[in-house]
């Protein structure tokens, strides 16, 4: 698996879709545990506290894409 850093929201977005398919990311998950679930991902190697606002709003909106 290729490493995960903040800046690849489509294929964060991919592997929180595979690891909670009956989510809906506008409604069902707040910031603070998509970054939880993103920190927890197998490849993820970006440094936990470096994750803005922006970056978590470009993975839920990739995430809603795949729904």
């Amino acid at each position: 698996m290729d490493e995960l850093t903040w800046d690849d929201p489509e294929e964060i977005a991919e592997l929180l879709n595979e690891e909670y398919p009956d989510v809906d990311p506008l409604y069902d998950v707040r910031f603070t545990d998509l970054r939880e679930w993103v920190i927890a991902l197998e490849g993820f190697v970006d440094d936990p506290d470096a994750s803005t606002e922006s970056q978590l709003e470009a993975i839920q909106m990739a995430w809603n894409n795949l729904k």
